[in-house]
């Protein structure tokens, strides 16, 4: 397969490819199809996920720029955060991090456990902000602050979620074309939590430019289903474009909004069980704020017979379970 990202700038960080291995036992449980798991869970920085591939192409520009310090944002449980810093203490420069408290209700706990420790741990200079603000525009406004202090920072969006940081996802695009023709896995579909809409938009885009009709079906962890489509459409067609002249079709975009629940990173019962169901059968950790209501939106379209029985489906696992220790009071 003729590598698509050969001219584009990245940074090793990342361990891959990434495993697909069957789910045996969920499977059986489910009563078909053949369910498999993308384990981008174990791409390796800080514990893994899906935004140390984004990270690669983000850094190298970072790099290029001869920042000395990134900037980012997130919700306070943010694995992008806690990637965006480890990757930030590999290669030297210093992390700044804005978290939103979008999550009302919480403990005093729920800004100190978790991923918020682990980006305590790798010295990321933190500023908390209430929810409903513009926060990619507070982040720059922080980064304009850096600058004029005389730092050089690099500004990365929430999610890692802009042209540059799709591209890691399609890579993970390639690497799945690869890897499904190598283990002979028949694919009806890939299944995936989208939130800030990075990883959706690069497998969209990186199966249009490699030509492959497989469908990617995003399941909403926060935006209703057409606020989702349109926000992914855009950025996966900002991606396309770096890669290939032919223009890319809405009707790709494939997003189900049933499993949000009450809100962004607020746990549902759907999710909480399919937690619980993941790791007694599978012994996988899940994330109850992306992984969990993914995972709960595949396995409802599973019972309703939106998938065919036979063949295989795919869900990429994006990681996220340091997350878990902030929602104990939810799973225990």
């Amino acid at each position: 397969m003729t590598d698509i990202l050969k001219d584009f700038s990245r940074v090793s960080l990342c361990h891959q490819p990434t495993p697909i291995e069957e789910m045996r036992q969920l499977t059986a449980h489910m009563g078909g199809p053949n369910l498999w798991v993308k384990r981008d869970d174990c791409t390796g920085l800080a514990t893994g996920g899906n935004k140390t591939r984004k990270l690669e192409f983000l850094m190298a520009q970072a790099l290029a720029m001869q920042a000395d310090c990134v900037v980012t944002q997130g919700a306070v449980q943010s694995n992008h955060v806690r990637q965006t810093a480890a990757a930030a203490c590999r290669l030297g420069l210093k992390p700044y991090a804005l978290l939103e408290r979008r999550v009302t209700g919480k403990p005093r706990e729920y800004d100190e456990t978790g991923n918020v420790f682990f980006d305590q741990l790798f010295g990321t200079e933190i500023e908390f902000r209430d929810g409903g603000l513009d926060m990619n525009a507070e982040a720059q406004a922080l980064a304009d602050r850096l600058r004029a202090e005389g730092k050089n920072p690099y500004f990365i969006p929430g999610g890692g979620s802009n042209e540059i940081g799709a591209l890691g996802y399609v890579s993970c695009a390639q690497e799945i074309l690869t890897q499904i023709k190598a283990q002979n896995i028949q694919l009806q579909a890939i299944v995936h939590a989208t939130g800030s809409t990075g990883t959706q938009a690069g497998l969209v885009a990186g199966l249009h430019a490699l030509e492959s009709e497989l469908p990617v079906i995003g399941i909403s962890v926060r935006q209703p289903q057409e606020k989702q489509i349109e926000a992914v459409w855009k950025l996966a067609s900002k991606t396309a474009a770096l890669l290939t002249d032919r223009p890319l079709q809405k009707e790709k975009i494939i997003v189900f909004d049933g499993y949000v629940g009450s809100g962004y990173g607020v746990p549902t019962s759907g999710g909480i069980e399919a937690t619980k169901l993941l790791a007694s059968k599978e012994g996988l950790l899940l994330d109850l704020v992306y992984s969990a209501k993914g995972m709960d939106g595949m396995l409802d379209l599973i019972r309703n017979r939106h998938f065919s029985a036979k063949g295989d489906i795919l869900f990429i696992h994006t990681g996220g379970a340091a997350s878990l220790f902030a929602y104990q009071d939810s799973l225990v």
